[in-house]
Formats: C-alpha cells, structure tokens, sequence
C-alpha cells in the first residue's frame, strides 16, 4: 500500500503540470462540451472533512489586536495540517474535488457495481485520517479537531461560465448527504449516510445505527481471516485508471504529456491573478500573500421542486451575470459551491493585482445590483442574501505540493458565512466595510445584534439600502481644520498664486481661478485651510465646500451645495428654510421666480404661471442665470471665495456654470484636485480658460518634514534612526509623516526625555538613549520661553523600525500603488523590498527564480522609467546590454573553490573583483511601496527569502578592497572560528522549519565567515608591499622627506593600492547594516550580534558615534536584561568571551565619545578583564602592576616566537582590542589633571606599548608611540614626549606601504604637525599639516582629517594668515556640519570665536550661531568632559561681552572659566583656554576698581600672578604662547607696582579701544552679527616675531 511522505515540489514544472495542481481529476481527464452549462453525471464515494475548531482559533487570534501576524500564523497552521489530509487521500486514491474553507471535499469516482469496495478503501482512510490527524494542539490553546462524513452514489458534475471563465460544481443528493453527515458528526467521529450505509460490506464495520438521522456512525473495522486489507487495497487499484504509476509524485494528472488544447481547457478554471503569474513562472510560494480585502459570499436560495437541469441553468445565468458586475468594479468571482438549500458565491475585491481605491463602496455598490437582479430575474429563486466584510486574509494557495488551492482564509471569510445565516434576504455588511465605504450614512440602516457562532465580538451590522439621492442640508465644509500652532511649511509658491488671483480679481473685475494640484496626502486640505483663514482675515466671504466620490454622479450638486451655503440654508431647520430663501432672494430674483428653487432647495414656493410654461431646458438656464445675478449682486457689497476640496469629483454640470461664472463675475475660486488627466471636457475646457491657473503643489523639503514630524511627536528633536525612517516612508508627504507619527505614538514604542533636565553621568548603558539624543543637533530650534517644557524622543530598545507595520491607510495607498504595476514588475518589487531600501542587482537576480539578466534589466528599465525605482547615484543609467560579470553567488562559490586549490594570486584577484564599488544598486523612489511590499510575504516565505539575503551577503561583509579585507574588528572571524565550527552548524542553521521546501535547500549551503581567504588575501597582499625606507628616519625632516619620495616612486598599481578610494561606507550601507537586519528577521540572534560588532565598530571607523550606538543599543536588546545581581543574570543568546570583551570595548569607545567617563571606564576595565589583562583600581595595585610591566613583560616580549603558529594567530585579535582598550583608558584618565588619574593613564600607556610591540604590526607600534606623544605632551612629560615621537619616526620607516602603512603615517604626521605647533615652529607645522590632511582626505578619515584641520587652524592663527584660517574652517564646517560630532562643533566655534576677537574682523560663522551652540550644548556630557576645549570657549565669549560691556554675561562666562582651569592640562588646548583665561583674568583686575562686577569677588594682583605660576608649571610642553603669557605677566606685575596699564602695549583699555572697534566692525554690522575685533597690538607682535626660524629655536632652547 502506498504511503504519504511530504511530496517536494521540482523546481521547474511545465504550465500543464501547474495548472493541473489546482484542479481535480475530474476537470484535468474529461471531455469538453459545447453546451453551456455543462451537466455530467457519475457514481461514486464522497468524503467530507470538516476542521472543527477553526473558526474558534481565528475568533481568538482575532482578538490579539495583530491581524497580519494572525492571518500568517491562521494559515501556516491551516495550511500544513490540510496538506497532509491531502496526501493521505491521494495515497488512497481520492481525487480532491475542492477545499472550501474549513472543509475538503473528496471522490472516488467508479462503477456501480465497484461501490462497497470503495466505500470500504474509504473507511480504511477516514479512520486512518482520523487517527493520525484527528486532533491538532495549537500553541494558543485551541484544539483543531476533525470531523468526517461519507456517502456513495449518483453524483452530478456541472460546469458554468464562458468561453473565458468557468467554475465546476458538483450537485445531487448524495451531495447533500454528506454534507449533513459531516453535521451530524461530533469531533473526531466518522458518519455514514444512509445510502452508503446500505451500498457497503456492512460486516466489515462495527457501528453505532443513528435512526433518527438516518446515518451510522463507523467505530471501527473488523478484520477478518483471511481478509487482508493490502490485497483489498491492490483490487480497488483496478477501479481507479487515474492512480499514481510512479513514486515520484501522487498524482498521474502533473505527468501528462504538453496539450494546448488541454492547457487553453484547464486556464478558464483558473483566476487571472494566478494565471499570470502561472505564465511567468512564479513558484506557489511566491504566490501567496497578505493583505486586506473585501469579502462578498451570495447566497442563493432555491425552491425544493427545482429539477437540476432548471437549477443549472439558473446557477449558469446567476454566475454570468455576477461575475460581469463584479470584475467591472474591480473584484473576482472566486469559486461556486452548493450548500443542502442552495448555491453560494464568493467574491473577492482587492486580490493581487487587482486593488483599487474605495474598494468597500464598489463592492456594495456591486452587491445591491445583483441582488436587484436575483430577486427579480431568477425564478423559482426563494431567497436571496448577500453578506460584504473587509479585513486582513490570507490570499494563496493551501494543500499539498501535487493538490492545492488558491482561497482566502480569515476571520472575515468565517464571519462573512455567518451574517448570511444570521440576516437572511438582506445585503448586510460589517462596521469596518460600513466606515471605509465612504458613502452617506442615510444609504445603511443599522441591524440588530445577533449570536454568531464561535465568533465572540461580531461588532455593528449594517443593512445597505442602495444609493440615494444626497441632501446637501448639514453638508460638510472643510474636513481640514487650520493648526494655529504649526505654520504652513513650504507653501510659499502655492500662497502666491492665491496673491495673484486676488490682484487679477481686483484689476481686471473678472473671476480668478487656481486650481491647486497634488497627490493624496500632499496637504492640498491643508492649504485650503490656511487660505480660508488668510482670506476671512482680510474680509472675504468664504464659501468651502468638500466633494466625494458619490457627488459626482448628482447632476448640478456642486453648485446645489454652494449656493445653499451661500443663502444660507444648509444648517437651518427645514421650517424656516424657505422664510430664510425668500428673504436672500427678495430685491434680485422676481417673485415669480422663487419656484424655480423648489427642487434645488426643498422649498415650495407657488408654482407661477410664468415658470410653468418653461420647459425643462429654460427653467435650467434660469435657475443658473438667477444664481449669477445673485451673485454679482453679493460681490459689490463683500468679495467672494468660493473654496472647493477634491475638485475631481465635481459633476460636469457644475463645471459648466463654474465656467461661465467667471468670465460674469468678479469672484476667486480655489480648488484642489489629485489629478486633470481623468476631468470630464467642461472640467478641460475651464482649465483652458485664461483666468484659470494650474498650480502643482510641491513636496515638502526634507528639513520641513521632519519639523513636521517633531511638532506632531511634541519633541525639539528626533534620533537619527526615525529621520531615516520618517524619510524614506513619508518621501516628503505631510499626510504620510502625519499618520505615521500618530502610529509611532499609539504603537507606544517611543520615549520622551526632558531636554531641560540637567544632563547627568551615567553608570548603565541601558540608560544612554536620553543623553545620545541630547548630544546631537535639534530639527526645531526650542524657544527661548523658560516656562515651557521641550523634549527630545528616542526609540526603545527593543524595537525594530525596519519591521514596524504600516497603518492601515497607508498600506492601502501603497498596495493599491503596486497593483496597478504588471506582476512581472511587482514580483520584483516584493523581492526587492526583502533586501531593502537599497539592493544590488546580483542580489536581487538571486531571489529571483528562473530571471536572467536580460529579463531583469528590461522590467527595472519599465521602473525606473516611472519612477518607481531610481539609482542610488542619480547620474548612473542603465546599462543597455547585460553585464558580463558573474553574479555574487557565483563569485562566492567560486570562492570556495579557490581557497581549496587554485592559490593565493587567483584569490587576490577574485578578493579585489569582489569589493569593486557597487555600480548597479537601485532605491525605492515611491513612498511605502517597499514597506507594503514587504508586509504582502507571508512570515515562513518573509524568513526563507531573508535566509536567502544572509547567504548571499555573509561573504560581502568584510572591509573593501582598498582596505585589504579583513574584519572591521580586526581577526573577528578567526577569533570565534573555532567556537562557532565546533557544533558543526552553520551561522544560520539554527533556524529550522520542516514546512518550508526553499528554506531547508538554502539553509543546507550556508556556512560561517570563514578566516582563511581574508588572512590569506591579507598576508598575501603585504608580502607584496615594501617599506616606506629602507633606511630608519631619525629626524623630522628625514622622515617628511622619505614620504614625499616614496608617494613619488611607487608604481601605479602600489599607488591604486594605498589611494584608492575606500568603500567600507558603501559596505556598512549595503552590506553589513542590511545582513543585521536579515539575521533579525529569521531569528538568527547570535549571528546578527556578530554583524552588529561589525556594523559598530564599521561606524565608529566611519566616525559615526550615534551609528555605533545604534547598532551596540540592538546588541544590548539581543543580549537581554542584565539583573542587579551577577548572579541572575540571563542571556538571550551565549556567545564567545572575545565578542563580549569586543561589546564592552567598542561601547567604551562610544560612552567616551558621549562624554559618560564613569562608564567608559568601567566597560574597558570589563573589557580588559575578559581579555585576561587586568587593570588595577587602587594605587598600590598601579604601582605593582607598573614594576611588573616595565621589567618582567618586557622580556617575556623579546622571546616571542618570529613565526607564530597557526594556534597563537587567534592571538592577534586579543591584542589589537588590549590595545584599543589601553588606548581609551589613558586617553579617558588624561582628562582629569590629577596625581591619581595621572598614575592611573601612565600605566595604561605603558600596557599599550607593551602590547602593541607583543602584536608585532609596525603600523600599530608607530600609532601606539604617536598614543604615547601626545599623553606625554598633556601630562607636560617633556623628555619622553619628545622620546615617543623619535622612537615612531624611527619605526615608521619598517611600515609597509600599504592603506594601514598610510594610515600610520598620516597619524605621525599630524603628531608632528602637532608638536612643531606647541615648539612655536608654525611653519613647519603648517607644511606637516598640509601633507597629513592631504593623506587624509584620500584615505576618508573624518575624525583624523578634523583634527589637522584644528592644527592647521592653530599655527595659520598663530602666523597672523587669517584668509587661510577662514579657508580652513570653511574645509572644517563641511567635514563636520552634517554629522552629529557635538565635540567637533565646539572646537570649530571655538576657533570662529578667535578668529572674531583677533582676526581683524575676518568672520567665518556668526557670532549669534556660536553662542546659541554653546547655550544648548554646554551641559551636555560630551562638553562637560572636555574641559580644555570647554576653558576656551567660556573665555573667549567672556572676552566678547567685556568688550560690548556686558559684564552680567562677562562674569558668568567667566565663572564658568574659573571652574575648568584646574582640571585641564598641557595639550595644545588647555594651553589655548588657559591663554584665554589668563586674559579674562588682567582685564578684570584691570576692570575691578571702576566696581562692574557684582557677582565676582575682588581679586589683588598677587591672586592673578598665582595663575601665571601655574600656567608655567603646568604647560611646559607647550612654549608657542610662553611669550605672550610672559608680557601678560609683566603687565600685571607692573600694575601690582602701581604702575598704569594705559602706557603698556599688552592690553589696551577698553574705552581707548572701543573706537577702533567701532570703524573696523562696520561690516559685521552689515552682517546682522555681534562681531568686533579686540584689538591685541601685542598679541600681533609676539606673532611678528616669530616670524624668523632662528627666534622660534631660541624660543625652544630656552623653554
């Protein structure tokens, strides 16, 4: 006997095979004939199943308020647990006629005398079934339970339709039979009827007689001897010519040889949707989707007395008829079934393909007309029903791979089926259907509620009673309402013209009109609203009205409705409508006239003598020549405005008078409209007037969107992951950002922070979010009003944007967007939108089956031409041929392939071919298209494509060729190799799911990143590399030179190799930040915390601090909760020691760049102690740990092995994160200028040196003494300052010439650049500079390149070459104004700030803008950090209020100063603010004797000298400003001898310099800034005379 393993699809099948799938035997082996409707009758066995349970389940689900996820979860279950009934009857032989929702229905088609042989092979598999499968336990608690009943005998087979769509049915009693066997069954019970009861081998069963019923209810068989069952089974083979003859599928009927006649047959039973998608060979599981529909079933219920013949035809014509109503409005006529009284009809609006707007209106609209015509053109018709819902479903295809149906499955399918029992002989519909209709409440009549079975919550029922003429009494006005409190953003074009028209209107006295055009959601209401405040402000009357759909099939409604508004008469009661009428009408229309309003108004003036002999053409032609007089009348007295929203859907009627209304009366009509291209010809004809104006209404600018965004979410700000979202989702649409703000809130997966709380230090990273935000730049400039309260907003942890639904509205906008597109192009698009916004095409040609390139480019060429898609560079077309490149999949097999054995130089060459810039990568270009396209998958198809993505992808993510590969956190791969290899599983085979064909194939081939080919590429690539020298530097000089040389000598290909430009940010956008989100999606945690390292630490070389915080804030979520005790701390997920010291490692990095010190400490520490390199806390264990790193780890460092092993490689990435950890820690410490933290950052140093020498990359020990030169130079060390920066000159020859190489170099020589600067020798300092930012630029180093653009600030500064200082910050401003970089920014206004004292009026940014960036930033953690920077900022801006005698804000600023001076150092800017500081300090004790200061103590001279004591002490390694502080000094001490400070030259009094000041700021008056210039002759002469190379050494030696 034959059994039922789950049969595999093959991956091609011919069309006949597909076809036949869908169909039963019965329609694939029979013969056609003409006649319509086709009767045809048979003998056979029916089997009904019928899933009880079902309709509860999705009751419950239904309840869970996740309607997608229910539908998805409803039919997975659903789904599989058919498909193996399925199997099993076709092992048995059944041919599956149809699966009807909740139930199958099966038959054995034989002779008469073969019944009781059946019948008994049927009872072996009912009871089978019932044993296998007879009760299924759901996770949510609801049982799923079978019930089955069997009869035999006549059965009719009927087919109805026409020559392009036919539907089979089968009719007859034993139809009837059993169904009301499957009725009388109680769950897990088998019911016989009657007739089949007395057609078997009644012996062989033991059964319990129902007499009442007249059933028999089967318990089981008796086996008797020598009765064998398989024998049994082998005879009934004989009876059933169609049974499987090979073992590879179960059905005969998907073998068959190709047939067009056959083929044309089989398509007329199949839906157009599917058809086509048959034709372009979309596998089944590409089929399915999910999405809202509207769900008609018509019931119709016939007399007993019809004979079948009779009932075909009736059946025949019903058919026709309602399947031409229903495609013309839009929907299908999905299948055709009988039920024990009758046949029904389920019909199915919104199918792919297929979805339109006002879908729910159509399908009543539809429904009212075949209920019309049932009622009266089918006789012997009893009773006729229609039932309309909308909602969520599962619209594709369940059963089994050789039998399976396209149907729609959910809750509205089940309560659709139940309101035709519940309101008989109406057309009844659900609240939702009823609200998204649209159409006037006086067409529904509310019903009563009624019980409904295993369905708990019905909602509000409605009976729809066709459409009726509309009353306009009580009509709408403007929908939209003007928001006082958010101005109109971007609509300064669109106001214009409404300028323009009123001044037309006033000048030439004819009517003005603009018609305001733009798509749905683009803020035309919006407009109107703001232009009928605008208007009734300046004294017009204002006459708004709002059109629908339904209005433009009412001939004259639109000016109807108007001119009722217009008298008047629209809100007031019907019993003074008249009085009301008479009394606007009285002086300007004859009396006589009045009765012509009668019908327009609802009034019943007399019928005059004059009116009644008028025919119905004169009396229009009156009525509108009446309401112009009225009109030119009321426009002498007040200006008219007749506002009119949704303009489309003006009558044709009304058109036509508005036409001739303007050419008569000196009146401004304003309309809005979506479109012209579908405007009747009256509406044309008006548009070609040459009083009218057409005006498209424009997007709104990016900026002015997410300013929309934060006044509808109540914040000053939004995080960078919500721009992202809002932009790429809204495409600069007001009603989009709207409705999505509303979701954000309602979904409550936002949180709110007082942006005016004071920023305080954290100690958990869980609680970041607030301050992350607080540290970046505001979409809303907040108001100066300390009474109201700001906010900034955040998004939870724990959620994922790139996954959060759309609102319903919204997705229908879309989805009716992309059925309007060919299945071919939206096949594409879903597939498109798995990848994400952007895609590759070798990508997407990978998830596409069976496409070739050709076929690709021809449908991406139809969508790029309409906008649907673009290229992520806007200059790059398409290409016209196909691309000769192999696709990525096959670079990643062949990759493989290489490793094994075709050499290092074929990987090299295959490595640089990999990492080639992506050229051909595409963006979505219409907004939600990608979101709604992605939420049609279903959830298994959703994972078993992202599956897809994460294999094609997993090889990509690793740093560009430019770089030379490897891991953004260097060795990752090769450091949790071994951990990952040893349970013998891939990355992403963790996932597991039996159901899924295409998930199990894919998960097979995939495998963990592998280390072998990015080391070897790697080692490969630097054994091709040379030194820089072959010689070692030993002075600066040298070294500058030996670059400069080698830059000039290298070959083309060394060149491309080191200046190339890099693309690990294209990297980071396409590849690692997009697998994060695949791994996510398929539930792969451990492998998507391992790319959201790589992502992190991608962004943080990217100098992206909030990315990075981004991508670790994920990590954390994946990692779980940490309790407050060690000890219950749960994981998610477990992963390798390295990764979680790599975790606390880069969010160290990341806190430090936030300013939360504490954290950042204390992560590092954890870091370094999970890296098994422990650092103290206490002094003792400093001065222990510093004995043993000096003396005993420096000779176990001189034993290492020259050639280390494969074992010791994974060493390799330990050590760069020791040393990236040390880095941070000495770097954290330093900016404390304590004796503790001093100890503390020294013994980090020197761990660094040691381990960066153990790891035995030149580059990494030339970067690891430029670390050590610079702690040197802030801590004043002198002598090792100097040391560090000799012993990385020297080593910097032994680098390779390589992108790390260069890196190196350019690190050395902004140190350089750094240390000439602080020795005074500018020059130099400026040449260095000039040459490390060159080296910069190239290798797109950010971070370092803003850094030696400070240098190169500073000695330009210094050098008096202001017109260079600007041009560098002008270089600076567009590094930094884009990003996030708060410190950056300071620095920069900062330097704005000098160049504004003391650049001789040069401005570069205003003054204003600087001071608002140090308010709302100064208490932010990133600046309370940085006191060296934050010391020169509060000085200068104290130097700028003195001078505009502001001596309030003078001495806060300088109070602010007086707090940060003892906690900076020596580097270059503490010095520059100690400088600053010490300046406040002579002016004030300058200023204190004439008493400005209130809030400042008195200070004596000798307090003052104290401060230039400890600037000498402090900031020895920075002699540039010893000079200049030397003569501040003088000058005070001078003063201390009571002698006057008016006859020195160091600072001149404020009174005598205020006239200066005056004559050179004329131009920042101009300006509209608060810029002066503090004339300092001195400062300039000290800069003078450094002018000379022999005064800057003498100025070394003595210092």
């Amino acid at each position: 006997m034959a059994t039922g393993e789950r049969e595999v699809a093959p991956p091609l099948w011919p069309v006949e095979a597909r076809l036949a799938a869908l169909l039963p035997d019965l329609l694939v082996f029979r013969k056609p004939r003409r006649s319509k409707p086709e009767l045809a009758t048979a003998q056979g066995v029916l089997l009904g199943v019928h899933v009880t349970g079902f309709t509860a389940l999705m009751d419950r689900l239904s309840l869970t308020c996740k309607s997608e996820h229910d539908m998805d979860k409803l039919a997975h279950i659903f789904s599989y647990y058919i498909s193996d009934i399925v199997e099993h009857v076709l092992c048995f032989g059944g041919d599956i006629l149809n699966i009807t929702g909740n139930v199958l229905l099966a038959l054995w088609t034989v002779k008469q005398n073969q019944l009781s042989d059946i019948i008994t092979l049927v009872a072996k598999c009912s009871l089978e079934i019932q044993e296998k499968f007879g009760i299924y336990h759901t996770r949510e608690g609801q049982d799923l339970q079978l019930k089955i009943g069997l009869s035999a005998g006549r059965i009719s087979q009927v087919i109805v339709g026409d020559e392009q769509r036919q539907y089979f049915l089968v009719i007859g009693r034993d139809v009837d039979d059993v169904q009301l066997a499957q009725r009388l069954a109680q769950a897990n019970e088998i019911v016989l009827s009657w007739n089949c009861w007395k057609l078997c081998e009644q012996y062989m069963f033991e059964v319990e007689i129902m007499r009442e019923d007249e059933a028999v209810k089967l318990r089981d068989m008796r086996i008797i001897d020598p009765f064998d069952f398989d024998e049994h089974f082998d005879k009934c083979l004989n009876y059933l010519p169609h049974y499987r003859t090979s073992t590879e599928t179960l059905r005969t009927a998907l073998e068959l040889d190709p047939d067009s006649a056959l083929e044309q047959t089989l398509r007329k039973h199949i839906m157009t949707n599917l058809l086509k998608k048959i034709d372009e060979g979309q596998p089944m599981e590409y089929v399915s989707e999910l999405r809202t529909v509207t769900v008609v079933l018509i019931s119709l219920e016939f007399h007993k007395t019809t004979w079948v013949l009779h009932l075909c035809h009736l059946i025949q014509e019903a058919a026709l008829y309602i399947s031409t109503v229903i495609e013309k409005e839009g929907g299908q006529l999905s299948r055709i079934f009988m039920f024990e009284k009758g046949c029904m009809f389920l019909c199915v609006f919104g199918l792919p393909g297929h979805k339109k707007p006002d879908e729910c209106a159509h399908a009543l609209e539809s429904s009212f007309r075949i209920f019309t015509f049932c009622w009266e053109n089918l006789t012997e018709t009893k009773l006729v029903s229609i039932s309309i819902t909308n909602g969520p479903v599962f619209c594709g295809v369940v059963g089994a791979v050789a039998r399976h149906e396209y149907t729609v499955i959910g809750p509205k399918v089940s309560l659709v089926a139940r309101m035709i029992t519940a309101y008989p002989g109406l057309v009844s519909c659900d609240e939702v259907t009823y609200l998204r209709s649209m159409l006037p409440a006086y067409s529904f009549k509310k019903l009563p509620e009624k019980m409904m079975k295993n369905i708990s919550n019905p909602g509000k029922m409605y009976e729809y009673l066709g459409h009726r003429r509309c009353v306009m009494f009580g009509k709408r006005h403007l929908a939209r309402k003007r928001n006082k409190s958010h101005p109109l953003l971007d609509r300064e074009k669109e106001l214009e013209a409404f300028r323009a028209a009123q001044q037309g209107c006033l000048h030439q006295k004819k009517g003005q009109a603009v018609l305001y055009e733009g798509g749905k959601g683009c803020g035309k209401s919006q407009l109107l609203a703001e232009i009928n405040f605008l208007a009734q402000k300046e004294g017009y009357r204002v006459l708004p009205l709002e059109l629908k759909e339904a209005d433009s099939k009412q001939c004259f409604y639109a000016i109807q409705t108007l001119m009722a508004i217009f008298f008047e008469i629209d809100t007031c009661p019907g019993c003074y409508r008249q009085e009301c009428l008479h009394r606007q009408l009285r002086g300007i229309v004859e009396e006589p006239l009045h009765c012509l309003f009668n019908d327009l108004f609802f009034v019943k003036f007399p019928l005059s003598f004059k009116v009644s002999h008028m025919d119905d053409l004169a009396r229009q032609k009156k009525v509108k020549s009446c309401f112009i007089q009225v009109l030119q009348e009321a426009v002498r007295e007040i200006p008219l405005i007749f506002l009119i929203d949704e303009a489309q859907y003006m009558d044709a009627a009304s058109w036509a008078f508005l036409g001739s209304l303007l050419s008569s009366v000196p009146i401004i009509i304003l309309m809005t409209l979506t479109s012209t291209n579908t405007l009747c010809c009256w509406a044309q004809h008006f548009l070609q007037s040459p009083q009218a104006v057409l005006v498209p209404i424009s997007k709104l600018a990016a900026t002015s969107l997410l300013r929309m965004a934060c006044w509808e979410l109540g914040v000053v700000s939004i995080p960078q992951e919500l721009q992202t979202y809002l932009l790429r989702r809204c495409f600069r649409n007001p009603l989009y950002c709207e409705v999505l703000c509303q979701d954000l809130l309602s979904k409550d997966i936002l949180l709110f922070h007082d942006l005016q709380k004071e920023e305080e230090e954290n100690t958990k990273w869980e609680t970041l979010s607030a301050n992350a935000m607080k540290s970046t730049l505001y979409s809303i400039v907040p108001t100066s009003c300390e009474d109201q309260e700001l906010y900034v907003c955040t998004v939870k942890d724990d959620v994922n944007l790139d996954t959060v639904l759309l609102p319903l509205l919204l997705k229908e906008i879309a989805v009716n967007q992309l059925d309007q597109l060919s299945s071919e192009e939206q096949l594409l698009l879903k597939c498109a939108a798995v990848i994400g916004h952007s895609f590759h095409l070798d990508l997407l040609q990978h998830l596409l089956p069976g496409w070739d390139k050709n076929k690709l480019l021809q449908v991406l060429r139809a969508l790029v031409d309409i906008h649907v898609l673009h290229w992520l560079n806007k200059d790059q077309e398409l290409p016209a041929e196909p691309i000769l490149v192999q696709s990525s999949v096959n670079i990643i097999d062949q990759t493989k392939e290489k490793k094994s054995g075709a050499g290092l130089a074929s990987l090299r060459r295959l490595q640089e071919k990999l990492f080639l810039p992506p050229t051909e990568v595409l963006e979505f270009g219409v907004p939600l298209l990608r979101e709604a396209a992605w939420e049609l998958w279903p959830k298994e198809q959703q994972i078993a494509l992202h599956l897809e993505c994460a294999c094609f992808l997993q090889d990509l993510a690793c740093r560009c060729g430019s770089c030379c590969g490897g891991d953004f956190v260097p060795f990752h791969r090769y450091a949790v190799c071994s951990t990952k290899r040893s349970s013998g599983t891939s990355r992403f085979c963790t996932y597991k799911d039996t159901g899924s064909v295409l998930t199990q194939a894919i998960t097979d081939k995939l495998q963990p990143p592998s280390p072998q080919g990015s080391l070897q590429f790697q080692e490969e690539t630097s054994r091709s590399q040379k030194a820089f020298s072959s010689e070692p530097c030993r002075t600066e000089g040298e070294f500058l030179d030996q670059v400069n040389k080698k830059l000039a000598q290298t070959s083309p290909e060394e060149h491309l190799l080191a200046m190339k430009p890099c693309h690990c940010e294209k990297i980071l956008k396409l590849v690692l930040s997009p697998l994060t989100q695949h791994c996510l999606v398929i539930g792969e945690t451990t492998c998507a915390f391992y790319y959201l390292l790589e992502a992190a630490a991608a962004s943080l070389d990217l100098s992206d601090n909030y990315m990075a915080f981004f991508y670790l804030r994920k990590a954390s979520s994946l990692r779980g909760q940490p309790s407050a005790f060690s000890f219950l701390k749960k994981h998610n997920m477990k992963i390798c020691q390295f990764e979680e010291a790599t975790f606390c490692r880069l969010r160290s990095e990341v806190c430090f760049n936030m300013g939360q010190i504490s954290l950042a400490k204390k992560l590092a520490r954890e870091a370094l102690r999970l890296l098994k390199r422990h650092f103290p806390w206490t002094w003792f264990g400093v001065f222990f740990k510093t004995f043993l790193e000096k003396y005993w780890y420096s000779c176990s460092l001189s034993q290492r092995p020259s050639n280390p092993s494969e074992n010791s490689k994974k060493k390799l990435a330990v050590l760069q994160q020791r040393v990236h950890c040390l880095s941070l820690l000495w770097q954290l410490y330093s900016l404390e200028a304590t004796a503790s933290n001093r100890r503390f950052a020294s013994l980090a140093t020197l761990m660094q040196k040691n381990s960066a020498e153990e790891f035995a990359n030149e580059a990494q020990v030339v970067s690891t003494y430029v670390d050590l030169s610079q702690y040197s130079q802030n801590m004043g060390n002198r002598d090792k300052w100097l040391h560090c920066e000799k012993m990385a000159i020297e080593k910097s020859s032994l680098c390779w010439f390589s992108r790390e190489g260069l890196l190196a170099m350019a690190q050395l020589m902004q140190a350089l650049a750094y240390t000439k600067l602080c020795l005074g020798h500018l020059d130099f300092s400026i040449k260095l500079g000039f040459q490390a930012h060159e080296i910069c630029r190239n290798l797109k180093k950010p971070a370092l390149e803003n850094l030696v653009l400070s240098i190169l600030f500073r000695a330009a500064f210094l050098k008096k070459k202001f017109d260079l200082c600007v041009h560098v910050l002008e270089s600076q401003w567009g590094l930094i104004s884009q990003g996030h970089d708060v410190l950056g920014l300071a620095c920069f206004y900062s330097a704005c700030l000098d160049l504004l004292l003391y650049g001789k009026g040069l401005l570069c940014r205003p003054f204003g803008e600087c001071l608002h960036f140090i308010q709302h930033h100064e208490r932010s953690c990133v600046l309370t950090s940085q006191s060296n920077v934050m010391l020169g900022v509060h000085s200068s801006l104290a130097m700028w209020f003195a001078q505009d005698l502001q001596w309030d804000l003078f001495e806060y600023h300088f109070s602010k100063a007086c707090q940060l001076v003892k906690r900076t150092n020596a580097s270059l800017f503490g010095s520059h603010g100690f400088v600053r500081f010490l300046e406040c300090r002579v002016l004030m004790l300058q200023k204190m004797p004439e008493g400005v200061f209130t809030r400042i103590s008195p200070e004596n001279h000798s307090q003052t000298l104290k401060y230039f004591k400890e600037f000498f002490s402090r900031c020895v390694t920075c002699p540039v400003y010893h000079q200049w502080v030397s003569e501040l000094k003088a000058s005070v001490m001078r003063y201390g001898k009571r002698e006057s400070m008016f006859l020195t030259n160091i600072i001149r009094p404020l009174d005598t310099c205020l006239t200066k000041i005056l004559i050179e700021g004329e131009f920042l008056e101009e300006n509209n800034t608060y810029g002066r210039n503090l004339g300092l002759q001195r400062f300039n002469k000290v800069a003078d005379v450094k002018e000379n190379k022999d005064t800057e050494e003498t100025q070394e030696c003595v210092c």
